[in-house]
Protein backbone atom coordinates (compact mmCIF):
# COMPACT_ATOMS: atom_id res chain seq x y z
CA UNK A 1 0.00 0.00 0.00
CA UNK A 2 1.55 3.56 -0.96
CA UNK A 3 2.46 5.86 1.89
CA UNK A 4 -0.44 8.42 0.07
CA UNK A 5 -3.12 5.90 0.36
CA UNK A 6 -2.80 5.06 3.54
CA UNK A 7 -2.65 8.64 4.91
CA UNK A 8 -6.35 9.06 2.77
CA UNK A 9 -7.70 5.53 4.68
CA UNK A 10 -6.46 7.09 8.30
CA UNK A 11 -7.94 10.25 7.46
CA UNK A 12 -10.93 8.10 6.92
CA UNK A 13 -10.86 6.30 10.16
CA UNK A 14 -10.14 2.60 8.42
CA UNK A 15 -6.82 1.73 9.39
CA UNK A 16 -5.66 2.51 12.37
CA UNK A 17 -8.67 -0.31 13.97
CA UNK A 18 -7.83 -2.89 11.69
CA UNK A 19 -3.89 -2.42 12.37
CA UNK A 20 -4.96 -2.58 16.04
CA UNK A 21 -6.76 -5.32 16.07
CA UNK A 22 -3.94 -7.13 14.40
CA UNK A 23 -1.31 -6.19 17.09
CA UNK A 24 -1.29 -9.52 19.69
CA UNK A 25 -1.54 -9.45 22.99
CA UNK A 26 0.97 -8.62 25.58
CA UNK A 27 2.68 -12.12 26.59
CA UNK A 28 2.26 -12.31 30.51
CA UNK A 29 5.52 -11.79 32.93
CA UNK A 30 5.91 -14.03 35.83
CA UNK A 31 8.39 -13.58 38.12
CA UNK A 32 9.48 -16.54 40.76
CA UNK A 33 11.16 -15.82 44.23
CA UNK A 34 13.03 -17.89 46.37
CA UNK A 35 15.75 -17.91 49.02
CA UNK A 36 15.74 -21.49 49.40
CA UNK A 37 16.84 -24.42 46.22
CA UNK A 38 15.14 -23.60 43.09
CA UNK A 39 14.36 -27.13 42.56
CA UNK A 40 11.13 -28.70 42.77
CA UNK A 41 10.08 -25.30 43.10
CA UNK A 42 10.56 -24.05 39.76
CA UNK A 43 10.18 -27.34 37.94
CA UNK A 44 7.00 -27.91 39.48
CA UNK A 45 5.34 -24.74 39.56
CA UNK A 46 5.98 -24.32 35.79
CA UNK A 47 4.94 -28.26 34.93
CA UNK A 48 1.63 -27.09 36.29
CA UNK A 49 1.13 -24.24 34.14
CA UNK A 50 2.31 -26.10 30.74
CA UNK A 51 -0.64 -28.40 31.84
CA UNK A 52 -2.82 -25.21 31.80
CA UNK A 53 -1.62 -24.09 28.84
CA UNK A 54 0.95 -21.66 29.48
CA UNK A 55 3.87 -22.66 28.38
CA UNK A 56 7.53 -20.81 29.53
CA UNK A 57 9.29 -19.06 26.47
CA UNK A 58 6.01 -19.56 24.51
CA UNK A 59 2.93 -18.12 26.07
CA UNK A 60 4.27 -16.57 29.34
CA UNK A 61 7.76 -15.00 30.26
CA UNK A 62 9.38 -16.66 33.80
CA UNK A 63 11.55 -14.46 35.36
CA UNK A 64 12.83 -16.78 38.01
CA UNK A 65 15.11 -15.29 40.75
CA UNK A 66 16.88 -17.29 44.31
CA UNK A 67 19.99 -16.85 45.97
CA UNK A 68 22.00 -19.29 47.97
CA UNK A 69 23.20 -17.08 50.78
CA UNK A 70 20.14 -17.17 52.71
CA UNK A 71 16.58 -14.20 52.91
CA UNK A 72 19.98 -10.88 52.74
CA UNK A 73 19.50 -9.95 49.01
CA UNK A 74 15.68 -11.05 49.11
CA UNK A 75 14.50 -7.40 49.35
CA UNK A 76 16.80 -6.87 46.33
CA UNK A 77 15.30 -9.29 43.89
CA UNK A 78 12.21 -8.76 44.72
CA UNK A 79 12.47 -5.07 43.59
CA UNK A 80 14.16 -6.38 40.29
CA UNK A 81 11.03 -8.25 39.82
CA UNK A 82 9.30 -5.27 40.87
CA UNK A 83 11.16 -2.91 37.61
CA UNK A 84 10.95 -6.34 35.35
CA UNK A 85 6.86 -4.89 35.97
CA UNK A 86 5.94 -8.88 35.80
CA UNK A 87 1.91 -9.75 36.26
CA UNK A 88 2.61 -12.16 39.32
CA UNK A 89 5.30 -12.62 41.80
CA UNK A 90 5.19 -16.47 42.97
CA UNK A 91 7.44 -16.51 46.15
CA UNK A 92 8.14 -19.52 48.19
CA UNK A 93 8.31 -19.39 51.92
CA UNK A 94 7.57 -16.34 54.37
CA UNK A 95 10.73 -14.17 53.87
CA UNK A 96 10.60 -14.19 49.86
CA UNK A 97 6.41 -13.54 50.18
CA UNK A 98 7.51 -10.65 52.79
CA UNK A 99 10.11 -9.61 50.64
CA UNK A 100 7.58 -9.54 47.64
CA UNK A 101 5.00 -7.66 49.63
CA UNK A 102 7.05 -5.03 50.74
CA UNK A 103 8.43 -4.27 47.22
CA UNK A 104 4.71 -3.62 45.69
CA UNK A 105 1.28 -3.40 46.82
CA UNK A 106 -0.23 -3.42 43.19
CA UNK A 107 1.39 -6.73 41.67
CA UNK A 108 -0.58 -9.75 42.76
CA UNK A 109 1.71 -12.17 45.01
CA UNK A 110 1.35 -15.87 45.07
CA UNK A 111 2.51 -17.23 48.56
CA UNK A 112 3.66 -20.65 49.85
CA UNK A 113 4.23 -19.39 53.28
CA UNK A 114 3.95 -20.41 57.24
CA UNK A 115 1.65 -19.22 59.01
CA UNK A 116 0.80 -16.07 56.59
CA UNK A 117 -1.90 -14.44 59.32
CA UNK A 118 0.45 -14.66 61.91
CA UNK A 119 3.37 -12.70 60.23
CA UNK A 120 0.78 -10.16 58.59
CA UNK A 121 0.95 -11.28 55.14
CA UNK A 122 -2.72 -11.79 54.52
CA UNK A 123 -5.66 -10.10 56.72
CA UNK A 124 -7.00 -14.05 57.22
CA UNK A 125 -7.20 -16.54 55.38
CA UNK A 126 -10.67 -16.84 54.26
CA UNK A 127 -10.27 -13.08 53.09
CA UNK A 128 -6.67 -12.56 52.60
CA UNK A 129 -6.95 -8.60 51.65
CA UNK A 130 -4.54 -6.89 49.52
CA UNK A 131 -2.17 -8.64 47.14
CA UNK A 132 -1.03 -11.47 48.27
CA UNK A 133 -2.63 -15.66 48.02
CA UNK A 134 -2.03 -18.69 47.78
CA UNK A 135 -1.32 -21.48 50.68
CA UNK A 136 -0.31 -22.20 54.29
CA UNK A 137 2.23 -24.39 54.75
CA UNK A 138 0.80 -24.99 58.23
CA UNK A 139 4.53 -25.31 58.89
CA UNK A 140 4.55 -24.06 62.29
CA UNK A 141 1.78 -26.60 63.23
CA UNK A 142 3.44 -29.26 62.17
CA UNK A 143 7.09 -28.81 63.67
CA UNK A 144 6.04 -29.87 66.89
CA UNK A 145 5.67 -33.29 64.80
CA UNK A 146 9.46 -33.50 64.49
CA UNK A 147 10.59 -33.55 68.08
CA UNK A 148 8.56 -36.28 68.53
CA UNK A 149 9.92 -38.03 65.58
CA UNK A 150 13.65 -37.39 66.87
CA UNK A 151 12.39 -38.25 70.73
CA UNK A 152 11.18 -41.44 68.89
CA UNK A 153 14.22 -42.41 66.44
CA UNK A 154 16.26 -41.41 69.84
CA UNK A 155 14.22 -42.57 73.32
CA UNK A 156 17.16 -40.96 75.19
CA UNK A 157 17.13 -37.38 73.87
CA UNK A 158 16.37 -35.08 76.13
CA UNK A 159 17.80 -31.27 74.59
CA UNK A 160 17.25 -30.56 70.98
CA UNK A 161 18.47 -27.68 69.07
CA UNK A 162 16.71 -25.64 66.83
CA UNK A 163 18.41 -23.78 64.13
CA UNK A 164 16.42 -20.66 63.14
CA UNK A 165 16.21 -17.78 60.58
CA UNK A 166 16.65 -14.63 62.49
CA UNK A 167 15.49 -12.59 59.50
CA UNK A 168 12.48 -14.34 59.14
CA UNK A 169 9.02 -13.34 59.95
CA UNK A 170 8.09 -16.78 60.44
CA UNK A 171 10.40 -17.80 62.95
CA UNK A 172 8.32 -16.91 66.14
CA UNK A 173 5.19 -18.83 65.82
CA UNK A 174 7.91 -21.45 64.46
CA UNK A 175 9.64 -21.75 67.84
CA UNK A 176 6.17 -21.31 69.72
CA UNK A 177 5.10 -24.52 68.28
CA UNK A 178 8.07 -26.51 68.85
CA UNK A 179 8.76 -25.28 72.21
CA UNK A 180 5.37 -25.90 73.28
CA UNK A 181 5.06 -29.44 71.36
CA UNK A 182 8.75 -29.99 73.07
CA UNK A 183 7.42 -29.17 76.69
CA UNK A 184 4.63 -31.99 76.76
CA UNK A 185 7.09 -34.93 76.16
CA UNK A 186 9.86 -33.35 78.08
CA UNK A 187 12.14 -31.93 75.97
CA UNK A 188 14.86 -28.68 76.43
CA UNK A 189 14.90 -26.94 73.59
CA UNK A 190 18.34 -24.74 72.56
CA UNK A 191 17.73 -22.19 69.68
CA UNK A 192 19.93 -20.80 67.72
CA UNK A 193 19.38 -17.76 65.71
CA UNK A 194 21.65 -17.25 62.18
CA UNK A 195 21.11 -14.34 59.48
CA UNK A 196 23.62 -15.91 56.56
CA UNK A 197 24.96 -18.98 55.32
CA UNK A 198 28.24 -18.11 56.48
CA UNK A 199 27.31 -18.23 60.35
CA UNK A 200 26.18 -21.99 59.82
CA UNK A 201 29.50 -23.24 60.82
CA UNK A 202 29.50 -21.32 64.44
CA UNK A 203 26.22 -22.37 65.15
CA UNK A 204 27.00 -25.75 65.05
CA UNK A 205 29.60 -25.75 67.28
CA UNK A 206 27.52 -23.58 69.86
CA UNK A 207 24.83 -26.42 69.46
CA UNK A 208 27.59 -29.05 70.47
CA UNK A 209 28.82 -27.51 73.61
CA UNK A 210 24.97 -26.75 74.71
CA UNK A 211 25.12 -30.61 75.23
CA UNK A 212 22.27 -30.86 72.47
CA UNK A 213 21.43 -34.55 71.32
CA UNK A 214 19.70 -33.35 67.69
CA UNK A 215 18.65 -30.28 65.55
CA UNK A 216 15.79 -28.68 64.05
CA UNK A 217 15.99 -26.96 61.09
CA UNK A 218 14.02 -23.87 59.94
CA UNK A 219 13.25 -24.49 56.18
CA UNK A 220 14.18 -20.82 55.32
CA UNK A 221 17.81 -21.75 56.63
CA UNK A 222 20.13 -22.77 53.93
CA UNK A 223 18.94 -26.51 54.56
CA UNK A 224 21.62 -28.54 51.95
CA UNK A 225 24.66 -26.51 54.04
CA UNK A 226 22.68 -27.29 57.35
CA UNK A 227 21.99 -31.08 57.09
CA UNK A 228 25.75 -31.49 55.58
CA UNK A 229 26.85 -29.98 59.02
CA UNK A 230 24.41 -31.47 61.15
CA UNK A 231 26.02 -34.69 59.64
CA UNK A 232 29.67 -33.92 60.13
CA UNK A 233 28.76 -33.29 64.22
CA UNK A 234 27.19 -36.72 63.97
CA UNK A 235 23.62 -34.85 65.24
CA UNK A 236 20.11 -36.21 63.85
CA UNK A 237 18.63 -33.41 62.08
CA UNK A 238 14.91 -33.37 61.52
CA UNK A 239 12.99 -30.29 59.67
CA UNK A 240 9.15 -29.60 58.67
CA UNK A 241 9.50 -30.15 55.29
CA UNK A 242 9.76 -33.41 52.68
CA UNK A 243 12.80 -31.64 50.86
CA UNK A 244 14.73 -32.22 53.73
CA UNK A 245 16.21 -35.74 53.42
CA UNK A 246 16.49 -35.57 49.78
CA UNK A 247 18.71 -32.56 50.84
CA UNK A 248 20.95 -35.19 53.10
CA UNK A 249 18.90 -34.67 56.74
CA UNK A 250 17.35 -37.35 58.72
CA UNK A 251 14.19 -37.05 58.71
CA UNK A 252 11.58 -35.13 58.14
CA UNK A 253 7.26 -34.26 58.28
CA UNK A 254 5.51 -31.70 56.73
CA UNK A 255 2.90 -31.17 54.01
CA UNK A 256 3.60 -32.35 50.15
CA UNK A 257 5.49 -29.85 48.72
CA UNK A 258 5.28 -31.14 45.14
CA UNK A 259 1.61 -30.39 45.68
CA UNK A 260 1.30 -27.20 47.04
CA UNK A 261 4.10 -25.83 44.04
CA UNK A 262 1.54 -27.21 41.51
CA UNK A 263 -1.50 -25.90 43.27
CA UNK A 264 0.04 -22.36 43.57
CA UNK A 265 0.04 -22.36 39.71
CA UNK A 266 -3.54 -22.57 39.42
CA UNK A 267 -3.45 -19.14 41.60
CA UNK A 268 -1.48 -17.89 38.76
CA UNK A 269 -4.14 -18.50 36.24
CA UNK A 270 -6.71 -17.81 38.06
CA UNK A 271 -5.02 -14.06 38.39
CA UNK A 272 -3.88 -13.76 35.14
CA UNK A 273 -7.07 -14.78 33.87
CA UNK A 274 -8.69 -11.58 36.00
CA UNK A 275 -9.21 -12.70 39.64
CA UNK A 276 -8.30 -10.04 42.45
CA UNK A 277 -5.86 -12.02 45.07
CA UNK A 278 -8.03 -10.02 47.81
CA UNK A 279 -10.92 -12.57 46.45
CA UNK A 280 -8.90 -15.57 46.46
CA UNK A 281 -9.09 -17.43 49.53
CA UNK A 282 -6.08 -18.78 50.87
CA UNK A 283 -5.62 -22.94 50.69
CA UNK A 284 -4.34 -25.05 53.25
CA UNK A 285 -2.70 -28.35 52.65
CA UNK A 286 -4.92 -31.73 52.97
CA UNK A 287 -1.98 -34.06 52.48
CA UNK A 288 1.20 -34.67 54.03
CA UNK A 289 4.59 -37.07 54.21
CA UNK A 290 6.96 -38.55 56.32
CA UNK A 291 10.36 -39.10 54.72
CA UNK A 292 13.49 -40.49 55.90
CA UNK A 293 17.05 -40.96 54.98
CA UNK A 294 18.65 -44.46 55.36
CA UNK A 295 22.05 -43.30 54.19
CA UNK A 296 21.61 -40.47 56.59
CA UNK A 297 20.94 -42.94 59.41
CA UNK A 298 23.48 -45.29 58.84
CA UNK A 299 26.21 -42.70 58.60
CA UNK A 300 24.82 -41.64 62.10
CA UNK A 301 24.92 -45.30 62.83
CA UNK A 302 21.18 -44.65 63.78
CA UNK A 303 18.99 -47.43 63.43
CA UNK A 304 15.16 -46.56 62.34
CA UNK A 305 12.51 -47.90 64.19
CA UNK A 306 10.29 -50.35 62.17
CA UNK A 307 7.01 -48.29 63.31
CA UNK A 308 8.59 -44.97 61.63
CA UNK A 309 9.54 -47.17 58.63
CA UNK A 310 6.00 -48.20 58.23
CA UNK A 311 4.32 -45.36 58.33
CA UNK A 312 7.00 -43.30 56.09
CA UNK A 313 5.64 -42.61 52.48
CA UNK A 314 9.42 -41.87 51.61
CA UNK A 315 12.27 -43.79 52.12
CA UNK A 316 15.71 -42.44 50.81
CA UNK A 317 18.10 -45.56 50.52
Amino acid sequence: MRRRELIAMAAAGTVWPTLLRAQPPPVPRIGMLTATSPEPFRSEVLAALRELGYIAGQSIVVEFRSTAEGTARLAELAAELVRLKVDVIVAHQTPAAQAAKQATAEIPIVMLAGDPVATGLVASLARPGGNVTGLSATTAEIAAKNVELLREVQPSLRRIGVLANATDPFTRPFLEQIEQGARMIGIEIKPIMIRRADELDGAFAELRRAGVGAVIIQPSVPRRAAAELALRHLLPAASPTVLFPTEGGLIAYASRATESFRRMAHYVVQILKGRKPADLPVEQPTSFDLAVNLKTAKALGITIPPTILARADEVIE
